[in-house]
């Protein structure tokens, strides 16, 4: 018996009933989702979320700390159509502030001292000549060969490509290692020798198709990147909560509450199938829960291990999506303990220095409201893909690596005020070569369980407005290939 003919034979005894598997912020946008389309559709269903920690918000999490508004995750998210669509449904806009002009320029390490990015540099795309050549971060050979960018030819096969080998062909070995290197490691913490550029990145081979280059598409005038005074990041085009990014999802499981089960602390050990097709997960304590849909909003290699008796095929192209692990230690000073002034968002740090920060992002200087006056907030990343040997570290070493490092980098000699370390096992997909194929492959699989979808930030991008689209995409197809099958279900 087919998935859809399952769900129509019992579909005039009963509620549809939907599953999903994870309660971060992909598993809670799609079951919003699923409410929406469904409601909208006048299918009557009963929704169940499993979320197998205590909280739901994955690695969205905000700490009040007495006068700290402390982020585990991230601090803030572009301001794309998705992400902002999602917050007017919720009705959050009104707590939706701009990142702090004030400071809105990223530091790169140089020589063991930060150094201001060049002004217009947005990651691979470098924007204001004059900017570069005044820049101490590189030498007169690297900026010649910088200027020589735009005379290279374009590339003319389609191949992917990593990301190291387009910036070497384009910009030359230096610029990479002294400057695109960090900033991508500071996005993705991940190798960019096998980065897809095609899947992280592909508005700059936009740029080398349609105008020869990257420099030929700035004196277009065809640039994608921000229009604004911000280095590095493209900063305007960031914002960020006023009571941090938990705001978004106490938003999603308040509007979820009336609307699903949300069951947390529930591990889901085993997914199954039934005689008649329909989903069986095993939650443990000898229950078992029928669902007619699931969505899988897991990581990409967790849904492989629960789909790998069930479809031997489709979990092996999702065991080939890796993760990284890092971790955030946060610090907090007095800024009259600083040598610097501190006037930018953040620092990334290049492995030619040497280091084991990844970036430090200094955080109470993107938004008001995080640090009490005269006080800042560091958060120092470490690990990812390329120095994944300092996770074997304990909390208390990695405090103390930061701690050297920031001295090092700024001149801190006082003890923090307070820390905190948070770990992200596996957190952070790896977009390698060839990933956009890996991701049809998966798609293809997948029709043939038309009642389960799969989503994450593993697929379609790792930001989160990416997430968001791609878990309101999942979910919205999904509920159309349920309508046909739900259409006597009793209201």
């Amino acid at each position: 018996m087919t998935e859809q003919g399952s769900a129509q034979t019992d579909s005039a005894q009963r509620l549809l009933r939907i599953g999903v598997v994870g309660g971060g912020l992909a598993g809670l946008t799609a079951a919003h989702k699923l409410v929406e389309e469904l409601n909208a559709a006048d299918i009557s269903f009963e929704g169940t979320l499993f979320e197998a920690s205590p909280r739901c918000g994955g690695v969205i999490e905000t700490i009040h700390d007495g006068d700290y508004l402390l982020e585990r995750g991230p601090d803030m998210f572009m301001t794309k159509p998705a992400a902002m669509s999602l917050c007017e449904r919720l009705g959050i806009t009104g707590h939706i502030i701009p990142t702090n002009s004030e400071f809105r320029r990223s530091l790169v390490l140089h020589n063991g001292k930060p150094k201001p990015i060049p002004s217009g540099f947005s990651l691979l795309s470098p924007g204001n000549p004059w900017a570069i050549l005044a820049s101490p971060v590189f030498s007169p050979l690297g900026k010649l060969r910088l200027g020589w960018e735009y005379f290279v030819p374009k590339k003319t096969t389609a191949e992917d490509e990593s990301l190291e080998d387009f910036t070497v062909r384009r910009l030359g070995r230096e610029v990479f290692e002294r400057l695109i290197e960090p900033l991508v490691a500071g996005i993705y913490t991940a190798d960019p020798s096998k980065l897809s550029l095609q899947a992280t990145m592909p508005r700059f081979i936009e740029m080398e198709q349609q105008h020869g280059g990257l420099i030929r598409a700035n004196l277009a005038g065809k640039k994608t990147t921000a229009k604004d005074a911000g280095t590095g990041a493209r900063y305007g085009m960031f914002a960020g909560l006023d009571d941090g990014m938990s705001v978004l999802i106490n938003a999603l499981v308040k509007r979820l509450e009336t609307k699903f089960e949300l069951r947390t602390n529930t591990i889901v050990r085993e997914l199954s199938r039934t005689e008649e097709g329909t989903w069986l997960l095993d939650v443990g304590d000898s229950e078992s829960v029928e669902f007619d849909a699931v969505v899988l909003a897991l990581r990409a290699n967790v849904s492989s291990r629960q789909l790998s008796k069930i479809s031997p095929s489709l979990s092996e192209l999702l065991g080939k999506i890796r993760y990284a692990s890092s971790a955030v230690v946060t610090t907090c000073y007095e800024l009259s303990d600083f040598d610097s002034r501190m006037d930018a968002f953040g620092l990334v740090v290049p492995s030619r220095e040497n280091k084991q920060t990844l970036a430090v992002s200094l955080s109470s200087r993107k938004f008001p409201g995080r640090a009490p006056d005269g006080q800042i907030v560091l958060r120092s990343f470490l690990g990812g893909a390329m120095r994944p040997e300092v996770l074997e570290k304990t909390d208390n070493e990695l405090i103390q690596i930061a701690r050297k490092e920031l001295r090092e980098f700024f001149g801190v000699e006082a003890a923090p005020l307070c820390t905190t370390v948070t770990r992200w096992p596996e957190a952070m997909p790896q977009y390698e070569l060839g990933h956009l194929q890996l991701v049809r492959d998966i798609e293809q699989q997948l029709q043939s369980h038309p009642t389960l979808a799969l989503t994450g930030g593993g697929y379609e991008g790792v930001g989160i407005p990416d997430v968001i689209a791609h878990a309101e995409k999942s979910a919205k197809e999904l509920v159309s290939r349920l309508q046909p099958a739900s259409a006597g279900v009793l209201d």
